[in-house]
């Protein structure tokens, strides 16, 4: 394991540890340094976001931070700003032909609440389909770590019978996601290819970074070759260019594939895979819980903690 999985390593332990989050969030300069990353906590804030990225010819996705809920009255919360999103989004024209979608983690709708959890989120789930259909606009399932994968594709299936836009995300460092890529890559499935962004052991992830990019590009593979719709998340420029190689071999239309990246992380080429014709979405994350999704974001690319010391550094 070399220094920048270490790093990674140790970042996505920061992420659980509350007396750190504690400390950074009351950093007075921290939300400063953040809004890189989040452009905010209010719908306003974000809607503001997509408005700006559709205007450069950029599609977002939009997350409403929070996860592994344990109270009913805040899972009912996510659903309620998902909703309230999804109304603001459509008064503003920028849910139609899917211009701005949502992605969803259905342990921040209460999938773990005990008895009823998984058919609460899944509820929770529907009826934020209902209004994106109505929007005109299409549905993301996040994944979160290995325990909930059965689930959150089990979900799926259920979802996309109703709603047949709802789309999954699976993560290259699991050692089966070869394997679900080849049972996703159907007509009309819409499937985002990352990374992986959460600890998890030997036994079920790969733990060297050029171990996952392998499997980035397996999977990649079965997806362009398939008949679904891949999104390609990514900001490494080797597999933008891999998938851009593969998406050619396999015959694809522009329009039958797209690029996803990060807000705020490399903007100019966000605009540039945009410019040439290529369909780029953002990733748009906004709300107060934002500390674990900065950590990720580190453990993701540790050059950002470069960027957040520096930040800290010049506003102290």
């Amino acid at each position: 394991m070399d220094a920048s999985d270490l790093l990674r390593n140790s970042l996505l332990q920061l992420s659980k540890q509350e007396r750190i989050r504690d400390v950074i969030e009351k950093a007075p300069v921290s939300r400063a340094v953040v809004k890189r990353f989040v452009p905010g906590a209010e719908r306003s804030d974000v809607v503001t976001a997509a408005s700006e990225l559709a205007a450069s010819g950029r599609l977002s996705t939009i997350d409403y931070l929070g996860e592994d809920c344990l109270d009913l009255a805040r899972a009912q919360a996510t659903r309620d700003a998902y909703l309230s999103l999804l109304e603001g989004l459509r008064d503003q024209g920028l849910t139609e032909n899917g211009t701005v979608e949502v992605s969803l983690k259905l342990s921040a709708l209460g999938q773990a609440l005990p008895d009823d959890g998984r058919k609460l989120a899944l509820e929770h789930a529907r009826e934020i389909c209902e209004l994106a259909k109505a929007a005109g606009t299409t549905v993301t399932l996040d994944m979160e770590d290995h325990t909930t994968t059965d689930y959150t594709l089990e979900a799926l299936g259920e979802l996309r019978a109703d709603f047949p836009f709802v789309g999954a995300v699976v993560q290259a460092y699991l050692h089966r996601t070869e394997a679900d890529c080849r049972d996703l890559a159907t007509a009309g499935s819409r499937v985002r290819l990352c990374k992986g962004a959460y600890k998890e052991p030997e036994s079920v992830a790969f733990q060297a970074g050029a171990d996952v990019d392998k499997s980035y590009v397996r999977c990649l593979k079965v997806l362009m070759q398939g008949e679904g719709y891949p999104m390609v998340a990514s900001h490494d420029p080797r597999l933008v260019e891999i998938a851009g190689a593969l998406a050619g071999q396999a015959g694809r239309d522009p329009k039958s594939f797209e690029y996803q990246m990060l807000y705020g992380i490399r903007p100019d080429e966000q605009k540039r895979i945009a410019d040439r014709g290529d369909q780029l979405r953002v990733y748009i994350p906004y709300g107060e819980e934002w500390y674990g999704y900065l950590m990720r974001r580190m453990a993701e690319k540790p050059a950002n903690v470069m960027f957040f010391l520096r930040g800290v550094a010049t506003k102290g």
